[in-house]
């Protein structure tokens, strides 16, 4: 409301209920004076009396919801509510988050859009084939539990696909699908569960004693497991082989076999954390270490770390380096660093057993033709050779007499099965490229899917842990154990990490990186662990996120960039000292101090740091020349805006209340050079608005100058991978360097490895591109988030 409009008229209940709100809801709302006021000035900014039951309940949640440090842009999502551009509270949630963040600065219209999907039609029909979708994925679920399944959690699923989506046609649309899949509910479908009451204690007659009652615990306290067998039960059957011909093949241990595997391993928990050495690690790999590395130090076990280093064209030693570097850097410790490659002798010779038992063969098939010939289900013309010229066929192809894409070794498995990963998958092919780890030794070199199976047997893992993708390759992982009857470790595949806003494909990330679309592997905008660490944040926050997703089979989907940033400030919060920059710096003199004056005031360190102690603040000087954010003074003042503003009064941080009394112009209007303003020494004005500022530090000396870089999402939409030009989803925006930001003089002596809170801007860390003469300075995460808000799910 800008001055010289009245106040609004106060609210009756018929006004309330025109709005469409329920008799009880306006009740409440008259007898709560905030309430009362908020949505007064709400509906005095919308222009209406009356509206839609639809329209009135956004209102009044705008009007109860909305961030105070916004207020700026009330007006505009208002228009945007009266309009049904925003129709739904998924939207109205979106935001008021994306408000929040964005405060009192300039409105971007075109990502505000987009963070609350003004525009986004979903049909009917993608809604029911959603829902076909998610309730095809949680069918057993729906079989055991009938007309007792949680309806609110399957369209929470449905919602997680398509938040713009219509709720109730949603709910509608399960409700009508469980009955055609259920049919008429029996008895039992129209009782009620029974909860389990939980068994009073045994009454004690002493005294009473008032005790808190416990919180439950948290996702982060729980043991995530629990769901894996002991070593000692992996005598059961890991998983059935369905041949073309009828033929089945029920792949287990033997007793001898688990015998002499516990008798080696002493009967501990072995696993692996088998990267390739290809690039750097991300986020993903974060989830894998957090299964493989935590799984064995839950169950006093070991894990390798493993290079899976089949492939010489790909691998470099400085991602062998950065690998070893950043599992230790995650909190790990390796029981030991091995490489495929130490394995290479022991594959060749369990190669030659495999075709003198008749179950692989020497091809001569290029690509193009073993494609064409699996999705033709049909057998290679050389499949049949010979045992005796296979042998001879893949000695000469060890010894490097044939030529590169001339031949391979292809396992004998079957070529009619549905499962392609049968179809007889390449064992070893021809490289001529010196190996980083084995040097010129070998010219043949080991398939994944020959070698991953292989050397978890000669290593004993117990657990062979990997993401869902791979769950079709266990029948060619078994084959390959029981054809050669050695040991086979317990497979479970897990859902893997998929992060909205980022892109999580090696392939991808290596060609944003070579073509320089990012700044290195290391760039604060990628989700790779190194970017991660750069930008300030620490293994520790990354392990809570990963913890709190679990390690389930069942969730698959997209995970909100939100929630890792919840994790981020929940630790930064706690462990980032409080200080003062200013990014975009307006000079402010203060006309009734001094010239020469410096008043040492003390700023504090943390909010709740003890009074008494010296190291809990950092000296703030005071001088007739300050320094105050340039979004942090307007021209033309309104009731809900609580910066500076001619003849207004705002109060510095740790310090005085300052009235601007003049403003100075440069050329035009618009061109602000300076403000002139009286400082109160006896603090007795209580301005409502609190800045953060930096003044000179002695009479000529500027501030403390450094670089800020700010970094939003690298991409616009919350799933890049799934388009097809998804580099030109690229966010432009994605960075913002500040070369010449003003801070306080304590900043000086940060070092790398220091964490700030800049006071109204969010965390920040000092960048590896610091130097004496300049620091620079990356943002972590900004202050605000609306994950937080419901906690972690």
């Amino acid at each position: 409301m800008v001055d010289g409009e009245k106040d609004p008229a106060p609210l009756r209940l018929e006004t309330l209920l025109a709005l469409g709100l329920d008799q009880r809801t306006a009740e409440n709302a008259l007898v709560n004076s905030k309430v009362t006021a908020n949505l007064a000035a709400v509906l005095a900014e919308a222009g209406i009396t009356g509206c839609d039951k639809s329209v009135g309940n956004l209102l009044y949640a705008v009007a109860t919801k909305y961030p105070n440090n916004a207020l700026v842009h009330r007006p505009a999502l208002i228009s945007y509510i009266v309009s049904t551009k925003i129709k739904n509270p998924a939207q109205l949630d979106a935001a008021l988050s994306f408000l929040t963040n964005t405060g009192p600065e300039s409105l971007d219209i075109g990502k505000f859009e987009e963070a609350c999907g003004v525009g986004v039609v979903v049909s009917i029909e993608e809604i029911q084939s959603t829902v076909a979708e998610v309730l095809k994925e949680n069918m057993e679920a729906i079989l055991e539990q009938r007309y007792h399944i949680n309806v609110g959690g399957l369209c929470g699923q449905v919602r997680k696909r398509h938040p713009w989506g219509d709720a109730k046609a949603t709910k509608e649309e399960i409700e009508k699908k469980l009955a055609e899949i259920l049919g008429p509910k029996t008895e039992a479908d129209n009782v009620k569960p029974v909860k389990k009451k939980k068994e009073k204690p045994a009454k004690v007659e002493e005294k009473k004693v008032a005790v808190a009652t416990a919180a439950p615990p948290s996702e982060e306290e729980l043991n995530p497991y629990t769901i894996f067998p002991q070593p000692v039960e992996n005598n059961k059957v890991h998983t059935e082989i369905f041949f073309s011909d009828g033929n089945i093949w029920r792949a287990h241990n033997t007793k001898e076999i688990l015998e002499k595997h516990l008798k080696a391993t002493g009967g501990k928990v072995m696993t692996r954390f088998p990267p390739e050495p290809n690039g750097y690690l991300h986020i993903g790999h974060a989830k894998a270490m957090f299964i493989d590395f935590g799984l064995a130090k839950e169950r006093n076990g070991h894990c390798y770390l493993r290079f899976d280093d089949t492939n010489p064209e790909a691998e470099k030693k400085e991602y062998i380096d950065h690998i070893q570097e950043i599992v230790k850097w995650m909190g790990w410790e390796p029981y030991k660093v091995t490489y495929t490659s130490d394995y290479f002798q022991a594959l060749y010779e369990h190669a030659v057993e495999l075709i003198r038992k008749g179950l692989a063969y020497v091809d001569h098939q290029t690509a193009e033709q073993i494609k064409e010939y699996r999705e033709k289900k049909m057998n290679s013309p050389w499949r049949d050779r010979p045992i005796e010229e296979s042998l001879q066929l893949f000695e000469d192809m060890r010894r490097g007499l044939i030529a590169e894409g001339a031949a391979t070794l292809r396992m004998k498995q079957d070529m009619q099965n549905d499962n392609k990963n049968m179809s007889d998958l390449i064992a070893y092919r021809i490289k001529f490229t010196p190996h980083p780890h084995a040097g010129d030794k070998w010219c043949i070199y080991p398939s994944y899917d020959y070698a991953h199976c292989m050397v978890d047997s000669l290593e004993n893992i117990t657990h062979s842990l990997c993401t869902l993708e791979f769950d079709i390759r266990r029948p060619s992982y078994y084959w390959l154990l029981v054809a050669l009857g050695l040991y086979q470790p317990h497979v479970w595949e897990y859902s893997r990490l998929n992060i909205s806003h980022t892109m999580m494909s090696k392939r991808k990330l290596n060609r944003l990186v070579t073509e320089k679309w990012v700044d290195g592997w290391d760039d604060p905008r990628l989700l790779t662990l190194a970017g991660l660490r750069r930008r300030g944040v620490s293994a520790n926050a990354i392990n809570s996120f990963i913890r709190g997703i679990g390690i389930t089979r069942s969730d698959n989907s997209l995970i909100r960039v939100d929630r890792l940033e919840y994790h981020i400030r929940e630790e930064l919060n706690k462990t980032a000292s409080r200080t003062m920059v200013v990014l975009h710096p307006l000079k402010v003199v203060i006309t009734n101090l001094e010239d020469g004056k410096v008043i040492d005031l003390d700023g504090k360190k943390w909010p709740d740091a003890p009074a008494d102690e010296a190291s809990s603040y950092y000296k703030v000087p005071f001088s007739k020349i300050i320094y105050i954010e340039k979004t942090d003074f307007r021209v033309k003042d309104s009731k809900d805006y609580y910066g500076l503003a001619p003849g207004k009064s705002a109060l510095l941080r740790y310090a005085f209340p300052i009235k601007c009394t003049e403003v100075i112009y440069g050329d035009n209007p618009d061109d602000i050079v300076e403000i002139r303003a009286e400082y109160d020494p006896s603090k007795t004005s209580k301005p409502k608005g609190v800045l953060h500022w930096v003044a000179q530090p002695a009479p000529g000396v500027d501030p403390l100058k450094v670089e800020i870089r700010l970094f939003e999402k690298l991409f616009l939409s919350e799933n890049p991978a799934e388009l097809e030009d998804w580099l030109g989803d690229l966010n432009p925006h994605s960075k913002e360097v500040v070369k010449d930001a003003y801070a306080v003089p304590s900043l000086a002596t940060a070092v790398l490895g220091d964490k700030f809170q800049f006071e109204r801007l969010g965390y920040f860390a000092v960048d590896t591109d610091s130097t004496p003469e300049k620091l620079v300075f990356n943002r972590t995460v900004t202050l605000r988030d609306s994950y937080g808000k419901a906690g972690p799910k």
